[in-house]
């Protein structure tokens, strides 16, 4: 008997939350089943990436700190917590018309990785323009060398000031708008066909 009580002291579960969960997959679940179009309130991908509570709190002009949860009572009222205890009830239709509004208006900010991809692919572009190549990108400062055949010809990167280059390994860095730009700056002209 001690065991068990001293188990169950062990684990302490909060069973709202465990029952809000089981609600909300249900919801989800039920809302794809019955309707192919997903409800913007039950279904978990409803932000596409955007923070639930970034949308929620632009809805009811608060800030995503102070949303603590949400959930859906009777199918008819959408219950706000607040952070501070306070609860707001709202209209399921009516805020359900408001995700729908809010979602496409709130960016979706750049992951480290989509913006090296971004970086990379006009870096390439450049280097076609102008007959280069670059070597291995070091991907945390995002910078490489470029080469003309066997020649260096200096350093393009990407930094919080924007794309740079400069002919030597240590120097200073000519800020550019655009790889091509930065590139430009190097002295390098564009490859002209023959």
């Amino acid at each position: 008997m001690t065991q068990s009580t001293l188990t169950q002291q062990a684990l302490p579960v909060d069973e709202q939350s465990v029952a809000q969960e089981e609600l909300n997959d249900l919801l989800a679940t039920q809302s794809e089943t019955v309707a192919p179009t997903q409800d913007p309130l039950t279904h978990r991908d409803a932000c596409g990436g955007r923070s639930h509570r970034q949308i929620i709190a632009t809805i009811i002009n608060s800030t995503p700190d102070q949303i603590k949860t949400i959930w859906i009572e009777g199918g008819i009222t959408v219950w706000v917590q607040l952070s501070d205890s306070g609860r707001l009830p709202f209209d399921r239709t009516w805020f359900a018309s408001r995700v729908a509004e809010v979602k496409p208006t709130i960016a979706e900010p750049e992951t480290p990785r989509q913006r090296n991809e971004r970086l990379y692919d006009e870096l390439e572009k450049a280097c076609s323009k102008f007959s280069l190549y670059h070597n291995q990108v070091n991907w945390l400062s995002f910078s490489a060398k470029v080469y003309r055949g066997q020649h260096l010809v200096g350093f393009v990167g990407c930094n919080q000031q924007g794309w740079y280059s400069r002919p030597r390994q240590y120097g200073v860095n000519r800020i550019a708008q655009s790889a091509e730009d930065a590139i430009k700056a190097l002295g390098v002209k564009a490859a002209v066909a023959a």
